[in-house]
């Protein structure tokens, strides 16, 4: 068993009670005072959480567009100094390696966050890919700090402590400058559904860029948010989790991420003919949200039947919503059975699974 890895905030983190836990090969915080209060105050005042177990990859040089835009299924080509573009990044067989957000900084220069358990995985798959390109592919992982300030009142609060003009930031948009003296990439983007920046900064200034995050956001109500209101916020703006509502097992189409699958974009890509014809065929399986009008949660695996017990599918996530006070969750199904009646088993009750068209929530992200 190898070490859990720790970010530049862990000291933070025990010192304001975070109740740590392994997550994906780190030792992070699932939450401080309450998953519910945490999850509550992003949608009504902001959190703070540390994503600086994400990965950080630089991919540069004269073939760099080229490259990426073979690399996965959005069009690169969308891309300008300062945007944003969340993507899937695809194997033949159309499954999905990762899905990542890529930024571009110059015509040859990019940026890559990607997941933290497929850090070491996707490394591996951009260096096989980039045979035959001009391009050079650097992991920046370890240099970066990576906090996300999410709430409607995110902005204000960061207001406070930088000169960026925030209001000139669009969605999935990003400039660089400096958050309370510390050198920052700042970027409208966020894992929740609101309003919110992500702040990638050299790991040394962690500390110090939180403690001035917090400190401004006192007299706003911002709360210091773990991994558990990540995943319930994420999950109740029908947001996907890599390793189960994408998978290699489990392509965008399946996902219902169409809109992010670029077919007659100009550069052929890989899993292209693969996404392909699964689009001419509807596919076999689809993920699907719902709701229980229950409190108890619907596990992740737990096996879907039809009305006759017909086994349909399996629950991909699931989690209490907060705000709904019910179960929501997202499930694999077969296609036959999309708009059939959905039912698990919880401890020898039958709950019906109430199909939801996500987010679940009204949001209020710009």
């Amino acid at each position: 068993m190898q070490p859990l890895k720790r970010t530049p905030l862990y000291a933070f983190h025990v010192a304001h009670g975070g109740r740590m836990v392994d997550f994906a090969g780190w030792e992070m915080p699932v939450q401080y005072r309450s998953i519910l209060e945490e999850h509550k105050a992003v949608r009504r005042t902001a959190g703070l959480f540390d994503v600086s177990h994400m990965g950080e990859v630089d991919v540069t040089g004269p073939g760099a567009r080229s490259f990426l835009n073979h690399l996965v299924t959005n069009d690169v080509d969308k891309l300008f100094p300062g945007r944003v573009l969340y993507t899937p990044m695809c194997y033949p067989h159309g499954g999905v390696v990762d899905d990542l957000l890529i930024y571009q900084r110059t015509a040859e220069s990019y940026f890559l966050c990607i997941n933290a358990g497929n850090i070491d995985k996707d490394l591996a798959w951009l260096r096989e890919q980039a045979g035959g390109y001009d391009v050079k592919i650097d992991d920046r992982s370890a240099d970066y700090g990576l906090v996300a300030l999410q709430g409607p009142l995110a902005s204000a609060i960061l207001q406070a402590v930088t000169g960026a003009k925030l209001d000139r930031i669009g969605y999935y948009h990003f400039v660089e400058g400096t958050v309370a003296g510390v050198n920052c990439l700042l970027s409208r983007t966020g894992y929740t559904g609101e309003d919110g920046f992500e702040l990638y900064h050299a790991q040394g200034e962690s500390v110090a860029l939180t403690e001035a995050l917090v400190t401004a956001g006192q007299p706003h109500g911002l709360e210091l948010a773990g991994l558990g209101a990540r995943d319930s916020l994420r999950l109740e703006a029908g947001y996907p989790l890599y390793g189960h509502e994408l998978s290699e097992s489990i392509s965008p189409l399946t996902a219902g991420l169409g809109w992010t699958v670029k077919l007659k974009k100009s550069a052929a890509f890989v899993g292209q003919e693969a996404l392909a014809r699964q689009k001419e065929a509807a596919g076999v399986e689809s993920v699907v949200y719902f709701k229980t009008g229950d409190r108890r949660i619907v596990r992740a695996e737990t096996p879907v039947v039809d009305s006759v017990g017909r086994s349909v599918g399996r629950v991909l996530s699931g989690t209490l919503s907060p705000l709904l006070n019910e179960a929501i969750g997202s499930a694999l199904i077969v296609r036959d059975a999309v708009d059939a009646e959905l039912r698990v088993d919880i401890r020898g009750t039958l709950v019906r699974l109430n199909r939801v068209t996500p987010p679940f929530v009204p949001l209020k992200k710009v």
